[in-house]
């Protein structure tokens, strides 16, 4: 099979970036690299144009640089929570996905970040907070705090049955002295000492 060289104009995925010169088959620059104006041939004339490339990728990688430092701070500072149903076991209904985070990355932070950026090595099955490395770029480490919650509501406590013990305590008790009533004067016992009320006189001392 025929090869060609060409100078690459923009970033093909497998083959390089722009300003980068590689050997491809001649078919495949004729009929996709050359129309999709991502690669022009190898020539002295076309050369000259390398400084002007090597110059736009130097641009272009700054700003991915400082893009991506900018957004790895942000999002070290956030706590994406993922809501999801669950069993009466705890267990989840489904998985949450590298595209699950990513969803809520937007609907809760309106940060829009591509799937593959979001390193998920299986997805997550179980509640809990996780610590996920971001691929947001190679001199840039990264990492996302996820929590996983339930939607589901907790479950009712139950007030635990009263004993026999706790029913005695807070009924009153029967029987026995009771004090005073509240708000009546105690009823003064009789002195021995008081002298006796004077009897009335009979009706034949009063007719005498």
């Amino acid at each position: 099979m025929a090869k060609t060289e060409v100078i690459l104009i923009g970033n093909v995925v497998g083959l390089g970036a722009e300003s980068d010169h590689v050997k491809v088959a001649s078919g495949y620059a004729r009929n996709y690299l050359f129309p999709q104006r991502l690669a022009i041939p190898l020539t002295a004339a076309n050369k000259k144009q390398l400084e002007a490339l090597h110059k736009r990728r130097a641009e272009r990688e700054a700003h991915e640089f400082n893009a991506m430092s900018e957004l790895a701070r942000s999002l070290s500072k956030l706590v994406c929570i993922v809501k999801v149903r669950t069993g009466d076991d705890g267990k989840l209904f489904g998985s949450v996905t590298s595209g699950t985070i990513a969803d809520e990355l937007k609907h809760q932070f309106d940060i829009a970040l591509d799937k593959r950026r979001i390193h998920l090595e299986h997805p997550i099955r179980a509640l809990g907070e996780y610590d996920l490395d971001m691929r947001l770029h190679q001199q840039v480490p990264c990492s996302l705090k996820v929590r996983v919650e339930s939607l589901n509501p907790p479950p009712k406590t139950e007030e635990p049955a009263p004993t026999a013990e706790t029913r005695e305590s807070a009924s009153p008790r029967r029987g026995g002295s009771r004090g005073p009533r509240a708000g009546r004067p105690e009823k003064a016992p009789s002195s021995a000492a008081e002298p006796a009320r004077a009897s009335k006189p009979s009706r034949a001392a009063r007719e005498s």
